[in-house]
């Protein structure tokens, strides 16, 4: 089975699994209490399942990096602290070495394996029960399983869709007003007066008296004539009003997306009792 390391297989570890927390650089220590060095990284198989830490063991090993069954691992993240179960110093130096560049194959799992497997009085468990082709976890699930009986601590994590609004301006309404020129034209009635003078002969041809006639030089009538002139001028009113206001359309923007969300997986065997705490 391919393994791959944390980060390869899951990018954004920190805040998929650990809630944005990072179990590198971790301290590890036996379950006496004994510090023997570091988790360096974790080895995850092809279906994302955790399968081992990798540990550095500082100076209790020499430096020397080697993997621990997760099965046999308890974390204790608010100490950001990893026991390992049934680890001894013994053990250690007679795993197998890590390094980066190297390939977690059948064969260097079954060294690993045969160090931390349970044995009986005489001999280790047997392990002709399968081959490289047959081998799966299960085969070693004290060795894999995250369960009470190593007081694993495990943490279940769920998706969730988080909204947000962003106000972003998408137009602009600018109201001005100019100014239009055109000619206008208008008709004034004016009136105008003018004298007419009108000369006739008289049909009475009687004689006048002599001395009834006083002539005279200077004599004048007069008459005074008017006439109307237009009066034009230009004056401003208020012909329309304009008032600008906005008005909010409200609507619901649906999205739809898949969200993940992890469920505990307990398998029993036997009959024990169980207590589920909610």
């Amino acid at each position: 089975m391919a393994l791959v390391k944390l980060a390869d297989a899951y990018p954004n570890y920190k805040q998929e699994i650990f809630g944005g927390d990072d179990i590198k650089g971790y301290d590890v220590y036996t379950a006496t209490d004994e510090k023997v060095g570091s988790v360096y990284d974790a080895l995850v198989d092809e279906t994302g399942r955790f399968r081992y830490l990798v540990i550095d063991t500082g100076f209790w090993v020499f430096g020397k990096k080697v993997l621990a069954p997760i099965g046999r691992v308890r974390m204790d993240y608010d100490r950001h602290r990893a026991y390992i179960t049934g680890l001894t110093k013994d053990q250690a130096e007679r795993l197998p070495e890590y390094n980066d560049n190297m390939t977690v194959d059948y064969d260097y799992e079954e060294r690993v394996r045969g160090i931390y497997r349970p044995t009986t009085t005489t001999a280790p468990v047997s392990t002709s029960t399968y081959d490289r082709n047959t081998y799966n976890y299960e085969h070693d699930r004290s060795l894999y399983d995250t369960n009470e009986q190593n007081h694993q601590k495990i943490k279940l994590y769920e998706e969730r869709l988080l909204t947000n609004k962003q106000r972003q301006k998408t137009g602009e309404v600018a109201v001005g007003k100019h100014v239009e020129t055109e000619t206008a034209r208008v008709s004034v009635p004016i009136e105008k007066e003018r004298v007419i003078i009108e000369r006739s002969s008289p049909t009475d041809t009687r004689e006048v008296t002599p001395g009834a006639v006083d002539f005279q030089e200077g004599e004048v009538a007069r008459m005074e004539v008017y006439e109307e002139t237009a009066d034009i001028q230009k004056k401003a009113y208020v012909r329309e009003e304009v008032s600008i206001r906005k008005e909010v359309e409200r609507d619901t923007v649906d999205a739809t997306e898949t969200i993940r969300r992890e469920e505990l997986d307990i398998d029993v065997d036997g009959k024990p009792m169980i207590n589920k705490k909610h």
